[in-house]
């Protein structure tokens, strides 16, 4: 099965696409530039959700949901706002046989329809804060699309939340980014910067937008998650207001923040392998496999019988599958659940019965190892544990080999023409200087570290003063 995938030394982006269509993650739509998410590829995107709505909820976030066609009129309340997306909006302009009054655009994101509800449910400080989170589609007009990467219709979280000062919407913005950072972290063993973008790459609307920026294997860079600081924007734009405690009204301050299913994306990018998906055990479907291995009747029963007692065992501490399909051979298997990303494979032939020992074989390294049956379950924990682990550190030790420290421009050019990674350059530059790096190198600031130290340095494009690095780097 592995033979099917375009190595990625030969082909990065077709081994992508190879691997999310092999392992059956997702197809693609009849309707252009949309996907079409597979159970498999679904699964992951469920364990996500569930993991990231527990950690909202721990935060004092509650649920609710919005429609999903906006009015025209409410999108240019806010001028940078429609200005960011009109390029991407889809537009409803018929509908039951007649045209509409007013257009409705098919919610690219959903601020103004959900400020346009605060504006009715925000009276007093009492009211304040709102914290709401709302789990839906949004469909961005785009020209280029890529599976679970950028598609036309994605599925996301998106944040909204009111507050009553301009320091608390701050701490709100602050936290949830950390939220996200960890759950990157934790839970996709995905290592990930925390940063501040510059104004011309932050959210249309936003006062100050921070991001979680990853590492791809081929050393492009994933936006894998953002937080906004709104400011009072929205608030100003839909009138948003509330009665302090010193009976002074006064505008409400915002903040938005989002994921999306472009996190199944990184998950692939960041850890699959030219034999297929490659998965951490806290997103896996399904944890662990077992497949055993007969010739005869006779073996069949006895190993089948073995097998389903440790299935039962594990059953209550993990996601495991005994995989007893009389139609497919053990090898054939063996690259089925491979190409799926399954962590951990059993392996049990009636020797291994005899001897009281199954094999146990990880998805990440390929190591075997044999463990005695009544250990099974304590040693599969353990293996699991360490795959996580495992994963997080190998995509660490590969970011920190592919990011260097350069000075000057012309070298900065030379590495992203190059090999590429994340360039640490000193940046005193402005907008139009941005726009130049781009144009010239097809790379972005992709963020302003939060974690750095204060560093005395020269501009790498305009020689300006500069007390710190930004991170460049080609992008999804």
């Amino acid at each position: 099965m592995s033979k099917e995938i375009t190595p990625r030394a030969e082909d990065y982006s077709r081994w992508y696409q190879d691997i999310v269509l092999r392992a059956e993650l997702a197809d693609y739509a009849p309707v252009k530039g949309c996907m079409v998410i597979r159970p498999y590829g679904f699964a992951i995107w469920e364990k996500m959700q569930a993991i990231l709505d527990r950690k909202f909820r721990d935060t004092g976030h509650v649920n609710a949901y919005f429609p999903l066609l906006i009015p025209e009129s409410f999108l240019r309340k806010e001028a940078e706002h429609v200005e960011g997306f009109s390029p991407e909006c889809a537009v409803v302009t018929h509908a039951g046989g007649a045209k509409l009054e007013e257009p409705y655009v098919i919610r690219p994101t959903s601020e103004t329809i959900i400020w346009s509800m605060y504006r009715k449910w925000i009276q007093s400080y009492r009211d304040l804060p709102l914290l709401i989170n709302q789990w839906c589609n949004v469909m961005r007009w785009e020209l280029r699309t890529r599976l679970f990467l950028r598609t036309t219709e994605f599925l996301w979280q998106e944040g909204h939340t009111a507050h009553a000062t301009e320091e608390e919407a701050e701490r709100e913005a602050r936290q949830m980014l950390e939220v996200y950072s960890e759950f990157a972290r934790s839970t996709m063993a995905l290592p990930v910067i925390e940063g501040l973008k510059t104004d011309r790459e932050k959210f249309a609307g936003a006062v100050r937008t921070y991001t979680i920026e990853s590492m791809m294997q081929d050393r492009k860079a994933l936006q894998a998650g953002t937080s906004h600081n709104l400011g009072q924007n929205f608030a100003r734009a839909f009138e948003v207001t509330f009665l302090d405690q010193d009976g002074e009204r006064k505008l409400v301050w915002a903040t938005s923040w989002g994921v999306s299913t472009r996190l199944v994306g990184a998950l692939i990018m960041a850890h699959s392998d030219d034999r297929g998906l490659v998965l951490p055990p806290a997103l896996a479907p399904l944890e662990i496999v077992i497949v055993p291995i007969y010739r005869s009747d006779e073996e069949r029963g006895l190993v089948l019988e073995k097998a389903e007692q440790i299935r039962r065992e594990l059953a209550g501490k993990h996601t495991v599958k005994l995989d007893d399909r009389e139609q497919f051979k053990p090898g054939f298997k063996f690259s089925e659940w491979e190409m799926r990303g399954v962590p951990l494979r059993l392996e049990l032939g009636p020797r291994d019965v005899a001897s009281g020992q199954v094999v146990l074989v990880r998805r990440d390294t390929g190591g075997k190892e044999s463990v005695a049956v009544e250990s099974v379950s304590s040693a599969a924990g353990m293996a699991l544990q360490e795959i996580q682990q495992g994963l997080y550190k190998r995509a660490l030790a590969f970011r920190e080999e592919n990011s260097v420290k350069i000075d000057g421009y012309g070298e900065l050019k030379e590495f992203l023409a190059r090999d590429g990674g994340f360039a640490l350059v000193h940046w005193a530059g402005d907008s139009a200087d941005e726009e130049r790096l781009q144009e010239e190198t097809k790379a972005t600031i992709r963020c302003i570290p939060l974690s750095q130290e204060k560093e005395a340095g020269r501009c790498v494009m305009t020689g300006k003063p500069s007390n710190g690095r930004v991170v460049v780097a080609k992008a999804y």
